[in-house]
């Protein structure tokens, strides 16, 4: 990874390197430590035998393996394996720092690179959906992203991805936290192909309707990435 990456002010990202990795053995997943330049980025990794494609997920502002939709992460993260696809939660260092944060989702996808990953889908909520356009702004490798109730700032570089690449946003007309219309404003941006639901009488979690958003956001992933 170098330091030519940049943000959506043009500003260059933070560099690092990836120094060390670690996995153990979890419950459905590995946990895989990676040590870099700038610090410790935990993930947890669903590994699909012999898969040429994954997805990166990542949550807000929260602590820990953040998910938004009544544990819409851990669910997608299994039952992609039986669509030959793997998946690696990613765990924010720094959970309010967007060059930071999206440092650690290039991190994940350098990863992946090592274990045979070609094609990424990225898929990121509240924060972490302008992490993600960020991350998919600095790495040709990306094929889809899903953003689900993104903020507005740092969201501008959906504008510039590269043509094919497809996005899905998703986000509640009751979302007190942010508005919808910052998924609205993103949809604008973007380029086709692009999709975007606003569910009525939703919050930011996303979890009254955690079951639509499921399927809609597998389906996505299956006709985009797979």
């Amino acid at each position: 990874m170098d330091g030519r990456k940049r943000s959506e002010l043009g500003v260059e990202l933070l560099e690092t390197n990836i120094l060390g990795i670690k996995k153990e053995t979890g419950d459905g997943f590995k946990t895989v430590m990676i040590e870099t330049g700038r610090g410790r980025v935990e993930c947890r990794y669903y590994a699909a035998e012999g898969a040429s494609k994954a997805v990166i997920m990542v949550g807000g502002k929260g602590v820990g393996f953040d998910t938004p939709a009544d544990g819409l992460y851990p669910r997608l993260c299994v039952d992609l394996l039986d669509c030959g696809i793997s998946s690696l939660r990613v765990r924010f260092r720094y959970p309010a720092d967007l060059a930071e944060a999206t440092m650690d989702v290039l991190v994940g996808i350098e990863f992946l690179k090592g274990e045979g990953i070609s094609g990424f889908g990225l898929i990121g909520h509240s924060f972490g959906g302008a992490v993600v356009i960020q991350a998919a702004h600095n790495e040709s490798a990306v094929k889809t992203i899903v953003i689900l109730s993104t903020q507005s700032l740092g969201i501008s570089p959906i504008s510039n991805l590269a043509e094919g690449v497809s996005a899905l946003l998703i986000h509640g007309d009751k979302d007190e936290t942010l508005l919808s219309g910052s998924s609205v404003y993103a949809y604008f941006l973007a380029h086709e192909p692009k999709k975007l639901t606003i569910y009525e009488g939703v919050g930011h979690d996303l979890a009254e309707v955690s079951d639509e958003v499921y399927k809609e956001v597998k389906s996505w992933i299956e006709d985009y990435l797979k």
